[in-house]
Order: structure tokens, then C-alpha cells, then sequence
């Protein structure tokens, strides 16, 4: 089992950045691919990033490329996500989650969810 907690949510104008910071409790974190996804009121959940259990190549939703960094630290058992350059559509709950994939883009891949975090940008 994985517990995944997300935080660095808030409210920011537009342009502005944010980190988040997902912290991962198990023993065998190195093992996970991990990835964030977002879900904006009225919206599907949609991908975002993902990381690979070495933290080689990263991948992205092209809604974000350029713009979000997503990063891991594996003695530490957290994975970030570097927000730059946000826009109002940036808006959503940001999740957290771990898959036993090397990386996946897809929701129903992942095994483990945060209870996510608020990104609200404003124009």
C-alpha cells in the first residue's frame, strides 16, 4: 500500500508559478512510476506529467509542455511538480498518484492516489 500526500497548492495571478510536492509513504518508492494529473470542475480527470521510477525521461501533456517540470527524489520518497507561466485554465485539483508501470499517461494505469491539492489561477 502507498499513501501519497499531496501540498503547494493555492491561489496565484496569471504568470505566476507554483510547486508541488507529493510525498510518498512506502518503503519501495523508487519501484513506482509516478504522475500528476488534474481535474477542473465540470471536467474529466486529465494527465499531466509522469516520471519514470529511474527519473530518466519525463512526459507531458502538450496543454503543459514548457511550462510544468516534473522532477523526483527518491531518497527522500517525494515527486514535484514545477508550475511556470500559469494561465486561468491551469485551475483544477492537482493529484498525485503512483503506478507499478515504469510511466504511464493513462488515469486507469495508476494504483495509488493523493487526495489532491488546489491550483487556482487568476486572471
Amino acid at each position: 500500500q502507498v499513501q501519497l500526500v499531496e501540498s503547494g497548492g493555492g491561489l496565484v495571478q496569471a504568470g505566476g508559478s507554483l510547486r508541488l510536492s507529493c510525498a510518498a509513504s512506502t518503503r519501495t518508492f523508487s519501484s513506482y512510476g509516478m504522475g500528476w494529473f488534474r481535474q477542473a470542475p465540470g471536467k474529466e480527470r486529465e494527465f499531466v506529467a509522469t516520471i519514470p521510477w529511474s527519473g530518466g525521461s519525463t512526459y507531458y501533456a502538450d496543454s503543459v509542455k514548457g511550462r510544468f517540470t516534473i522532477s523526483r527524489d527518491n531518497a527522500k520518497n517525494m515527486v514535484y511538480l514545477q508550475m511556470n507561466s500559469l494561465k486561468p485554465e491551469d485551475t483544477a485539483v492537482y493529484y498525485c498518484a503512483a503506478t507499478l508501470l515504469v510511466y504511464s499517461r493513462i488515469y486507469s494505469d495508476y494504483h495509488y492516489w493523493g487526495q489532491g491539492t488546489q491550483v487556482t489561477v487568476s486572471s
